[in-house]
């Protein structure tokens, strides 16, 4: 068991004391030397050897100039040594005192951070310490501490609610689902249409509970990627992507009257070819799925010297400048609305953000004043390198994926 706790303040006052004490302890010696030297040196009386002299007792004896010269050093040494130790010591003592009380107030704020950290929990991350004051080292601290409650705070807040939507999203299928089953079980003469339009009903759900976990399953890796790399990284040339990617959405397209249009050039990049194909199955799929009837799509590719581009527009409502950046955010349909669409799980723009992120490339979005949205991806350019066998042609292969439900 410890019976002794060393705190910062504590041998905070025991440094400031043990510096006090050989600063000292080095001056008392400084003096001893000095005074030795200077008693050595100056006669302490004007006489010579051999001279008369009567001591304190009355006696009659011989003057000696060393002895009485000696008797004088060791008397003066002797009432510094017993006379300064305790001035000495009452300095160390004084200044230890005084070193803790000033390790007390300078430490004051560590003390209200500890406290806060000890008070913090997932429900209260609002608190902060609000030191204020000079702006120092223990000022810097604070705020530090503070901008970090806020990221936790926010991260808290945005876990919260993705655990809250994708629950809602599960259950909406899983009702279905328990909902027919239980319906067409509970009826005695079901006949074989009947139980075929339950099954059906019961697979279009599963598949859309199953569309829900992939995306949550591809936004989890994505995010665990963070600034990390990627598990396969080869060259891919995006315009190659686009045809399976307008294949996927057809028959959607098709039966909305959306025209699509594709102005498609070599833009080979390196990265990982299912989250590229992913990428822009994403967004051809938000582009046909939040489109207006009759509406368009226009893609285009290319690359310059250092990057390679993709461009995606498309025609629909009119949406708010201000909810541009939310369409990104997981579960946002439309304008920014939450779970207001009938089809996907609004995953798919949030997926396509950290898909660019991981491949370390830039994304813009913008709103036009005439309606729907246009989003412009730029991934670092491909830097070709000799190849020791020239003319041996590369393949890509890129695996289809299922849609992500944007």
């Amino acid at each position: 068991m410890r019976f002794f706790r060393p705190t910062l303040r504590a041998r905070m006052a025991l440094l400031y004391g043990g510096l006090v004490l050989l600063v000292g302890v080095s001056l008392l010696f400084t003096c001893v030397i000095l005074i030795n030297r200077a008693i050595g040196k100056v006669p302490l009386y004007d006489l010579q050897n051999g001279a008369h002299v009567v001591d304190a007792n009355g006696n009659t004896i011989a003057f000696d100039q060393a002895g009485a010269t000696k008797k004088a050093r060791d008397s003066a040494v002797h009432y510094l040594y017993t006379t300064g130790t305790i001035y000495f010591a009452i300095i160390v003592v004084i200044a230890a005192t005084g070193g803790y009380l000033l390790a007390k107030q300078a430490l004051r704020p560590i003390a209200r951070l500890t406290q806060t950290a000890k008070a913090l929990s997932t429900e209260n991350l609002d608190q902060r310490i609000n030191l204020g004051g000079p702006d120092d080292e223990l000022r810097e601290l604070a705020d530090t501490f503070d901008e970090m409650l806020g990221r936790l705070d926010q991260a808290f807040d945005s876990q919260r609610l993705f655990v809250a939507n994708a629950s809602h999203e599960l259950r909406t299928p899983l009702s279905v689902i328990r909902t027919e089953l239980e319906v067409t079980l509970s009826d005695p003469n079901a006949d074989p249409g009947e139980l075929r339009r339950m099954a059906s009903v019961v697979s279009a759900a599963a598949e859309r509970a199953q569309r829900l976990v992939n995306s949550l399953l591809t936004l989890a890796r994505l995010q665990a990627v963070g600034g990390g790399e990627l598990e396969v990284s080869e060259p891919v040339d995006l315009a190659g992507l686009v045809p399976s990617a307008l294949h996927a959405v057809a028959a959607e397209a098709e039966e909305k009257g959306v025209r699509i249009e594709t102005e498609v050039e070599d833009a080979v990049t390196v990265g990982d070819p299912r989250l590229l194909e992913r990428l822009i199955g994403n967004l051809v799929e938000n582009a046909i799925r939040h489109n207006v009837t009759n509406g368009w799509l226009r893609i285009t590719t290319g690359q310059t010297n250092d990057k390679v581009w993709l461009h995606v527009a498309n025609g629909g409502t009119v949406i708010a400048g201000g909810d541009v950046d939310t369409l990104f955010e997981p579960f946002r349909r439309g304008a920014g609305k939450v779970r207001t669409a009938t089809r996907g799980a609004g995953l798919g723009l949030a997926i396509v953000r950290l898909i660019v992120d991981a491949h370390h490339g830039r994304l813009q979005a913008a709103a036009p004043p005439f309606g729907g949205l246009a989003v412009r991806v730029e991934l670092p350019r491909e830097r070709r390198r000799p190849s020791p066998h020239p003319g041996q042609s590369r393949a890509v292969t890129a695996g289809s994926t299922s849609g992500s439900g944007s």
